[in-house]
């Protein structure tokens, strides 16, 4: 073969491997937190004819504006320093950050979150303090199978061998997840920097998967739902809570047991926390899911002897925001336990039904459990 014709083969060769390459993506990062504390979004979408931003820092979705190379992009803010969970709305369809690996664990829809730490530190940003652990682990129900639960031990756990802790129950929102208190309410990190502050006291957490899935549909509604309550009362006084109290060095007196949960799993806390006095003298709601006419059936241990019931609790506590959707339900409880003479605390924030308003109100109860 002489030198031309090789060359010749040889250029086809490389023009062929050159076709037959998919075409160079751009390069770029999404979100970007500026200096300024405006934050940055991008989404690839060549031949989209619409894309929007949809998150919790803004009210409304906000249009992306598209480049040459097929780049979507928006830039909102300052921010206000926090963790916020955003999406993408690509010609009607939402849709996560494929450039962002914080995923919002969620069974009703596709979040990313962006965090904004600002120069101060907040509750839930990393600090360079003693870290507890999260493990997950599983525990077996007869009626529903392998359950997944999330568990926080304290700094200290594995090395202080022969101490025992107190335990809070943290209960997640209705389409969320066992991970979502610790991947978007960071209850693990809050704790962290509490602690080494000396201003919460070490504990345990459990963070369970608040549905009975498979007995009660993932489309049933809330987690608070009278159906969904009953299998989840079973799973956990026969399942759950024997586990951990095998499994872990937990304070075993009642004095030493909280539960607390965010949206219908708020509502699930109250209903757990309220009807077994036996098991928990720490209860709390945050934005608790609730309806009034199931108020007095929900509530009917705590309401039967109001007394008692203020004997029975350390610390009752509910927050929940002035413009969420569960304020008004929220306020004719108030009014309810206000008639029963039912002690309590609330804690009215702004904001909305949202994870941020979590973290605050799992900051503000920390302190306050166990002392």
């Amino acid at each position: 073969m002489n030198q031309k014709l090789f060359n010749t083969i040889l250029l086809l060769f490389i023009s062929a491997i050159a076709i037959s390459q998919p075409a160079r993506r751009p390069e770029f990062d999404s979100p970007q937190v500026n200096s300024d504390n405006t934050v940055t979004f991008k989404f690839l979408a060549p031949n989209a004819n619409s894309v929007k931003l949809n998150t919790q820092i803004e009210n409304g979705s906000v249009d992306m504006v598209k480049d040459e190379s097929g780049i979507w992009s928006a830039t909102i803010g300052p921010v206000k320093p926090d963790m916020y969970p955003y999406a993408f709305n690509v010609d009607g369809i939402q849709v996560a950050d494929p450039k962002n690996t914080n995923i919002f664990p969620n069974e009703g829809f596709q979040n990313s979150i962006v965090e904004i730490t600002g120069n101060n530190p907040l509750v839930h940003t990393i600090k360079d303090v003693p870290h507890g652990t999260v493990s997950y682990r599983y525990y077996t129900s007869p009626e529903l199978g392998e359950r997944p639960v999330v568990i926080y031990t304290p700094p200290g756990y594995e090395t202080s061998t022969d101490k025992t802790y107190p335990i809070l129950y943290l209960l997640h929102g209705s389409s969320d997840t066992e991970e979502t208190w610790t991947k978007v309410g960071r209850a693990n990190i809050i704790l962290d920097n509490l602690i080494a502050q000396g201003k919460a006291k070490p504990m345990i957490i459990v963070m369970p998967y608040g549905r009975a899935y498979p007995s009660i549909s993932k489309s049933a509604g809330s987690l608070r739902n009278w159906d969904n309550l009953q299998e989840i009362k079973k799973d956990f006084l026969n399942y759950l809570f024997p586990f951990i109290n095998e499994n872990y060095r937990v304070k075993e007196d009642r004095n030493s047991h909280a539960i607390a949960g965010f949206s219908g799993g708020g509502g699930t806390s109250l209903f757990m926390g309220l009807n077994n006095p036996d098991m928990f003298s720490w209860v709390a709601g945050f934005a608790p899911g609730m309806l009034p006419n199931e108020f007095e059936r929900n509530n009917a241990v705590a309401f039967e002897n109001p007394a008692q019931t203020n004997k029975n609790l350390d610390l009752f506590w509910i927050g929940v925001g002035e413009d969420d959707f569960t304020y008004r339900v929220v306020k004719e409880y108030f009014e309810l336990l206000d008639s029963k003479g039912i002690k309590y605390e609330r804690f009215i924030s702004g904001g909305g039904h949202t994870w941020m308003n979590c973290k605050l109100y799992l900051s503000i109860l920390a302190e306050k459990l166990f002392k």
